[in-house]
């Protein structure tokens, strides 16, 4: 059972949550790390983290490299970027880092996506396109993340 303040804070850092989270979509492309969001939300880095994963299933920093391969998936599929410029204009500082997270949540690296996905979805209105070729997080590789804490 519990007390009025305590269902009273929950909430409170419920709407923190989904704040980080829209801060996120929003500004995929800026340089974002969990100290600067737990600011914002006015918790700790380390709480923040914990109650972003028991709330959303995946870390913040998981959280923002999906957006970004999302948003990545989006400007392969329209062909007039390379790669290394996708990668800078999603907010990836590391070739590397993004080369392998999208590898590892689309199942192929960026430019084999960029050459099939043209052909894939070549005639679809972008908004179809963009739901079916939605990454979705492979849970069996565990990936070791950064510790954002």
């Amino acid at each position: 059972m519990s007390s009025k303040p305590d269902a009273t804070r929950r909430l409170g850092d419920l709407a923190r949550l989904r704040r980080v989270r829209d801060r996120i979509d929003r500004e995929y492309a800026q340089p974002l790390d969990v100290e600067a969001l737990a600011r914002g939300a006015h918790m700790s880095a380390g709480h923040l983290s914990r109650e972003f994963r028991a709330a959303y299933g995946e870390s913040p920093y998981s959280y923002l490299m999906t957006r970004r391969i999302e948003r990545a998936m989006a400007l392969l599929r329209r062909g007039d970027l390379s790669v290394t410029e996708v990668c800078f204009a999603v907010g990836c500082s590391s070739l590397g880092t993004f080369s392998t997270r999208f590898t590892e949540l689309v199942g192929v690296p960026p430019s084999v996506y960029r050459r099939q996905a043209a052909q894939a979805t070549a005639g679809l209105p972008s908004c179809v396109a963009k739901q079916v070729t939605r990454p979705v997080r492979n849970r069996e590789a565990r990936v070791a993340e950064p510790q954002l804490a």
